[in-house]
């Protein structure tokens, strides 16, 4: 049953007709009779048959028996769905509240008090009618998508086919952001796909299919598309500005998109809150509403029923069951097919650093799938940035990191949660949504070669997902706390005037507007002394910053308690200077060299973007190359300067502005150090567990004796990519030089810490000059 272009309250009725109605109370009986009189007296030769059904429920049999009947009858009789539609408004919100809770429609008041409300305005309520379908092409459809078992499920399946029919036309007056998927279960399990592909599946049931389709099942009631936005917006508010930052450029494009295709929207995960914020995001800019994928350990209390009625799927963690795995597929495809859009993580869970992570495969696989079946004609890979100028969540970062254990998500978790929001003021939230990632130009035509090609297959969507991160990275605005936080660390724990502060600032601002990186406002307002000021304020009190009065003017630090928790705002920003910082380092490697040293130059970088590959995101070597050259084009005949060496180098290094390697990346190095050590006399076969326990004693030990110049550097997060570094050096498995390899990889990280300090001590002239000449031009002042 297709919508009509023309009144969707009319039909055209032709020699027979049956008019499936949807109504439950006296007074839309009226309005059905009322209805019913005008279409007959408008088509005089028609014969028109009603067929009164519960509007909620199953029908029952008597009333399944005789649309049994009906659609026996003559195969070119029109079928013509009804229903009695409540335009919103007027039901007290406690009461929706309720209903929401309890699965009803809380858009269609209660019986005892429609009467009254069409008395008042006759306007709230208009009948409505899908367009017509002849029972020949029922009949057709039903063999073709179904299992064709008997003149019962013809009649179910009919019934589905006007609900649906019905929903896109109450779509239309309601608008997108009210699209929600209905009678998943009926139809996923009577479809032929379905049940040829149970079939292969040793012991599977339809009935256990049905118990996991259950458990997956979600849905937007109309009126959760009014809550939960502002339930959320309700939570964020209590510390957040409640007004989103967008790109309004941005959100048209991406709704003429959505318009066309089906969209996995797939966000950077840094806060709880992200998943509060995505319908937040969609619901305000008048977008269809997505459905977001969750652990099923979130569905806890009355958390779970609410979160499934407003587009959550939860999901087990374990996907080890062939059938569950199976009915997750088919689930996601049928999602795709009718072109409703899903939500997820792209990096699978929160990044507790605060720079992304790798992107996680398992769910794009499915989406592939469905794209490859041909059950959608492409589908978009839409990258959402979310970023915060501030988080509470970073305490529990910084616990993580120090060894400690994930709290359990539970009514308790969750009163905490939303009351830590409310602690203080966290300045502003900010959504970016760059250039969606097709996902038919990456895996090609549907039913193509990587349809049975896995390898190729897991090929393409490794660089569709690498290519939505790097947008995200691309587009994520760089702000005042990340500025602040990463100068402020750089200098140990040594406090700095407002006048320090703003001067030494204006190099990273320089260069971040030669590059036209994105910032935000309070970025933008650290070129003067007054926003500078205004970003330590909303930092301070060790927020980690913390503030140092009596002197004859205030100083800021971060003390070393706080320093992991500045780090995560620090390691937001570093992908905007990693290529910079690794030029820098490689520069200082080259002045070690006696000879060839642009060749070392260029070995050097690209070594430090190997070691770093599982830290950051990279372009391909062709790209990052180019992007290096791109980085020294500033200094004129670099590569002459670089080969001669001595003064001429020293001289090139000594003009390169901001020297920024030692401050975003010595932690990550000194934990690659640490680990190193720790496997000098570990055994070839240590566990993941056993390594990051040793590491973290060996780095609290070294903290304590000022060995690393960062505590950060003992953090079990860094650990865990650290092992990743050493097992693709190969130095986590029995070899005969083993030892010898190891104790080469410690050697090659103690001379980067060495070309870290050096370009430290470039950094340090570059603020002490500054200082002299600020002196100086207030000597002269006065």
């Amino acid at each position: 049953m297709k919508l009509r272009a023309d009144d969707i309250a009319a039909f055209t009725a032709t020699d027979d007709t049956l008019v499936l109605a949807s109504v439950s109370s006296p007074a839309e009986e009226r309005l059905l009779a009322d209805w019913l009189q005008r279409q007959r007296r408008e088509h005089p030769d028609a014969k028109i048959e009603v067929l009164r059904l519960p509007v909620d429920d199953d029908p029952p049999a008597a009333v399944l028996a005789q649309l049994v009947e009906q659609l026996q009858a003559d195969q070119d009789r029109w079928v013509v769905p009804v229903r009695v539609f409540w335009v919103p408004g007027g039901l007290p919100t406690r009461s929706k509240v309720v209903a929401l809770l309890s699965g009803r429609d809380t858009y269609r008041p209660p019986q005892l008090l429609q009467a009254g409300i069409l008395r008042r305005d006759p306007s709230r309520a208009r009948v409505v009618a899908g367009e017509p379908a002849k029972i020949s092409e029922l009949r057709q459809q039903w063999s073709d998508t179904t299992v064709a078992e008997n003149h019962r499920e013809f009649a179910r399946f009919v019934l589905r086919r006007a609900i649906l029919a019905i929903e896109r036309v109450e779509l239309r007056l309601l608008g997108p952001e009210y699209k929600s998927p209905r009678l998943i279960k009926p139809e996923v399990l009577s479809s032929t796909r379905f049940r040829e592909g149970l079939e292969k599946i040793p012991g599977a049931t339809v009935e256990q299919a049905g118990e996991m389709l259950d458990e997956l099942s979600t849905g937007w009631s109309r009126f959760s598309v009014d809550l939960i936005p502002t339930l959320g917006r309700a939570i964020f508010s209590r510390g957040f500005d409640p007004k989103i930052d967008y790109d309004r450029f941005e959100v048209e494009s991406m709704r003429r998109g959505l318009e066309n295709h089906p969209a996995v929207l797939l966000f950077s995960h840094r806060s709880y809150l992200d998943g509060v914020i995505v319908p937040v995001a969609m619901q305000e800019n008048r977008l269809p509403p997505v459905h977001t994928f969750a652990g099923i350990n979130l569905s806890f209390g009355a958390m779970g029923p609410l979160m499934r009625r407003s587009g959550v799927i939860f999901i087990r963690r374990k996907l080890d069951d062939p059938l569950y795995k199976f009915v997750l597929r088919q689930f996601v495809g049928y999602i795709v097919e009718k072109r409703f859009n899903l939500s997820w993580s792209i990096e699978g869970t929160r990044s507790r650093t605060g720079k992304m992570l790798p992107p996680k495969l398992g769910l794009l696989a499915y989406v592939a799938d469905a794209y490859l079946d041909g059950r959608s004609d492409d589908i978009l890979l839409q990258p959402v940035s979310i970023s915060f100028d501030q988080l509470h969540e970073t305490a529990e970062y910084a616990a993580y990191a120090r060894g400690g254990e994930k709290t359990p998500e539970g009514l308790p978790w969750l009163y905490n949660f939303i009351k830590a929001q409310g602690e203080r003021n966290y300045g502003k939230i900010y959504v970016r949504f760059p250039e969606a990632v097709s996902m038919r130009e990456y895996l090609g035509e549907p039913h193509g070669p990587m349809t049975t090609d896995d390898s190729a297959k897991r090929l393409a969507l490794q660089k569709m997902a690498f290519e939505v991160a790097w947008r995200i990275l691309q587009v994520t605005p760089i702000n005042a706390t990340a500025l602040v936080s990463a100068l402020l660390l750089s200098t140990r724990g040594i406090a700095l005037t407002l006048d320090q502060l703003h001067h030494t600032l204006q190099d990273s601002l320089d260069y971040l507007e030669r590059k036209q990186a994105p910032m935000t406002n309070s970025a933008l307002r650290l070129r003067t002394p007054e926003g500078v000021r205004a970003a330590l304020d909303a930092l301070s009190g060790g927020h980690p910053v913390t503030r140092v009065d009596g002197g004859r003017e205030p100083v800021w630090r971060i003390a070393p308690q706080d320093e992991l928790e500045a780090a995560f705002y620090r390691n937001s920003l570093i992908d905007a200077f990693l290529e910079t910082s690794l030029v820098e380092l490689a520069l200082a490697y080259a002045a070690r060299q006696e000879t060839e040293r642009v060749e070392a130059f260029w070995t050097q970088v690209m070594r430090l973007r190997d070691l770093l590959k599982f830290e950051f995101y990279f372009a391909d070597s062709a790209a990052f190359r180019e992007h290096v050259a791109q980085e020294m084009a500033w200094h004129d005949d670099w590569e002459s300067d670089v080969a001669a060496g001595g003064e001429r180098l020293d001289a090139l290094m000594r003009a390169k502005r901001p020297a920024i390697a030692g401050p975003l990346l010595r932690p990550f190095f000194e934990a690659y150090q640490i680990l190193a050590d720790a496997l000098l006399d570990a055994p070839a076969d240590i566990s993941e567990k056993d390594l990051t326990t040793k590491a973290l004693g060996l780095g609290q030990q070294y903290v304590a004796q000022s060995r690393v110049q960062s505590t950060e550097s003992a953090s079990a997060l860094l650990f865990a990519t650290a092992q990743q570094v050493a097992a693709d050096q190969e130095l986590l498995r029995p070899a005969a030089d083993l030892t010898e390899r190891r104790r080469a990889f410690r050697r090659e990280l103690r001379g980067i810490l060495t070309d870290m300090n050096t370009v430290d001590r470039y950094a340090r002239k570059q603020f002490f000059a500054r200082e002299r000449r600020r002196r100086e031009e207030r000597h002269q002042a006065v």
